[in-house]
């Protein structure tokens, strides 16, 4: 097989299997929540708790795959994930009880972590070994278009199947894509050097810049998960837009699918840091948006929001794997566990906020919108801090007289 086959077939791997795990497993409780709450009776401040829980699956995935440096263990670990993304995607149609509800959240949580982390970092690492450019921005894409393909399934499904139907329709469609995902990605390669005989060095961040990259990468958490996870009830209860919500969702994955390739060429033009601050603003303007009211507003609001907030998830992890190559998830689970500590705080602080406010779920965008511009100062202030250490480095590498 060429090399270039080769490589099509494991990004698409990564693609595949971030549809199932976070487009499926994670994210399809998004568009089908406002079906829950109206035909499984799920209440509103419960609804927030089940997405809080789902967040605790991922930070518990996130925290395991910080402590791991087997490179075969991953991979293991990696494919027993996928495989629960489909029985707990099962799992949410089997039952209305709420603490199944939770465990099935739970673990669909850590599965996610496997796909996202595991599966991201056996794939950089791959890429990095046999001397591609190690963007991830072709895997990533897996995330918009498992998002865009939830949203129009259930837009379609919603007219002839309740909720619990499509739970099922969703877990088939994942049994398809778990194929691939499965079977393209190889077994990894545990040598130290890549396919030419180059070493490979870690060269990790100085201790200062990786405490304020995880501060800012909270911030991020904050702004995404609220919009992520309340968009579709969020929109359907602005005045006008009654059952907008999931097709403003489809425009959030529409959005997402191609932004990761874009912010990689935008990034090698400006650098990280700079592409990282540009996408938070923007990420800003896109979260807010929704509540000017209107369709134009709400669809706008959402495509902003879908093309930065995985562009913005997409350069983190990458710089991760650059800074540690040999195991590049161990600090991508570093990172995840900031990010993943505000998808648990968030989505509870936003339930129980809209349950005093009557269902509206509009006041937990502007917290995030407040959050993320705290989150864009600290970005500024690590322009100031990478500065400072290449500034040192050079100083070091210098020979002395």
């Amino acid at each position: 097989m060429s090399e270039q086959r080769e490589r099509i077939k494991v990004l698409t791997a990564g693609i595949f299997s971030l549809m199932l795990a976070m487009g499926i497993a994670r994210f399809a409780y998004t568009p089908l929540l406002p079906l829950m709450q109206k035909q499984a009776h799920l209440g509103i401040a419960d609804a927030g708790w089940l997405a809080a829980i789902n967040y605790g699956g991922y930070l518990t995935g996130a925290l395991i795959a910080s402590l791991i440096s087997d490179l075969v263990l991953k991979d293991r670990l990696y494919r027993i994930g996928l495989v629960l993304a489909i029985i707990t995607t099962a799992q949410m149609g089997l039952t209305n009880d709420l603490t199944v509800w939770a465990i099935s959240r739970f673990l669909a949580g850590l599965s996610s972590a496997a796909a996202m982390l595991m599966g991201t970092g056996l794939i950089l690492n791959w890429l990095i070994r046999h001397n591609h450019r190690s963007e991830l921005g072709i895997h990533f894409a897996g995330i918009g278009l498992g998002i865009a393909s939830c949203a129009f399934a259930v837009e379609i499904m919603s007219h002839w199947l309740d909720w619990r139907s499509q739970w099922y329709v969703l877990t088939f469609l994942g049994c398809i894509v778990l194929v691939p995902a499965l079977a393209w990605l190889p077994a990894p390669d545990t040598s130290s050097t890549t396919k030419t005989g180059q070493k490979l060095v870690d060269n990790p961040p100085s201790p200062l810049f990786l405490r304020l990259f995880m501060a800012a990468y909270f911030c991020a958490g904050v702004g995404y998960v609220i919009s992520a996870t309340f968009i579709v009830a969020i929109v359907d209860r602005l005045p006008g837009l009654a059952g907008k919500g999931t097709l403003t969702f489809l425009a959030l994955g529409l959005a997402a699918a191609p932004a990761c390739i874009v912010w990689d060429f935008i990034a090698r033009r400006t650098g990280d840091l700079n592409a990282l601050i540009l996408a938070a603003v923007l990420q800003i303007i896109g979260i807010l948006l929704p509540l000017s009211g209107g369709v134009v507003a709400a669809f706008a609001g959402a495509m902003l929001f879908g093309g930065t907030f995985i562009g913005m998830v997409s350069l983190v992890l990458t710089m991760a794997g650059r800074y540690y190559p040999t195991k590049p998830a161990k600090m991508m689970g570093k990172m995840t566990l900031s990010y993943g500590a505000a998808q648990i705080i968030a989505p509870a602080i936003t339930g129980w906020l809209a349950s005093g406010q009557q269902g509206n779920y509009g006041v937990g965008l502007y917290l995030a919108a407040g959050v993320m511009v705290l989150g864009t100062a600290l970005l500024g202030v690590l322009k100031l801090v990478q500065k400072r250490d290449q500034a040192h480095d050079l100083l070091a590498a210098c020979p002395q007289t």
